[in-house]
This record gives C-alpha cells, sequence and structure tokens, in this order.
C-alpha cells in the first residue's frame, strides 16, 4: 500500500536528516566538457551550507566539476530519493581546510582524508535545486528548493 504523501515540510525535513546521515554516500553525477557522463560513489558532509565532497584531484569526478561547476547528487534508495544540483563553490587542499571543516567532514563520513598517503581536495558544493519523493503521489510537489532557496 501506497503511503499518504508527505507535505514539503516533512520532506524537507527528510532531505536535512539524510544530508546529516553519518557513514551515507552519495551518488556523484558529472559530465566532461564534451558531455561524457560520469558516475561515482562519494562520502559526503552537509556544513548547512555546503554539501562536502573529498576526491583526488586528479579524478574525473573532481577534473569535470571543476571545469562546468556544477554536478548532480542523488541520496538515498530510488523510493525514497532526494536529488540535488549543485553549484561549485569551493575547492581546497585538504591540508589547507579549516580544521573545522575538515574534522566535521572526518566525523560525519567516518572517514579523513588527511591521513591519506595520495593528496585529496575537498570541493564546497551549493545545492541550487533540491527535489525529493518516495512514490508517484510524491510526483507533484518534488520540488523542494528553486534557485538556492528552500521553498518550505
Amino acid at each position: 500500500m501506497t503511503p499518504s504523501p508527505r507535505t514539503g515540510r516533512e520532506r524537507k525535513a527528510d532531505v536535512i536528516a539524510k544530508l546529516e546521515a553519518g557513514n551515507a554516500d552519495a551518488w556523484v553525477a558529472t559530465a566532461s566538457p564534451t558531455g561524457v557522463a560520469h558516475l561515482v560513489p562519494l562520502s559526503y558532509a552537509w556544513d548547512g551550507r555546503h554539501i562536502i565532497l573529498a576526491t583526488e584531484p586528479r579524478l574525473l569526478t573532481a577534473r569535470n566539476i571543476e571545469v562546468s561547476g556544477q554536478a548532480r547528487l542523488a541520496f538515498g534508495p530510488t523510493r525514497d530519493v532526494v536529488i540535488v544540483d549543485a553549484q561549485l563553490d569551493g575547492r581546497m587542499d585538504v591540508g589547507d581546510a579549516p580544521e573545522a571543516l575538515a574534522d566535521a567532514y572526518a566525523r560525519q563520513s567516518g572517514w579523513d582524508p588527511r591521513h591519506e598517503k595520495d593528496s585529496f581536495i575537498f570541493l564546497l558544493l551549493n545545492p541550487r535545486r533540491v527535489q525529493a519523493w518516495r512514490e508517484a503521489n510524491e510526483l507533484a510537489g518534488r520540488t523542494l528548493m528553486r534557485d538556492g532557496t528552500w521553498l518550505f
């Protein structure tokens, strides 16, 4: 039986809970300058404003985001999905990151890239559009954020 659709406020609360989840991953979709799609799972953290990703700077995901300035992220299972279109707001070497940011990332993701032998960067992504739905009865009203502003 399909549950009743959630209100916009309920969906927003569920989105925030997903963004604040510990030891979780997001699917991160990017595209090359020629339009070749690339999709990988990455650990993330949420600081209330940015989705923070850590990756090696030489990897395709980092290069695509740095060139295009954008990524699409998916959180949760297909029957309770959150889709975020995000814009790059900042990039920094992990070793140059403010300690509070690096600590928050390590705490939420369950992994600390500062202890890796390879170099890593943090990518700070600003959500620009957020959509969330469970079943077909939640397709209407699935957009919860538009142009970086929450609608609820």
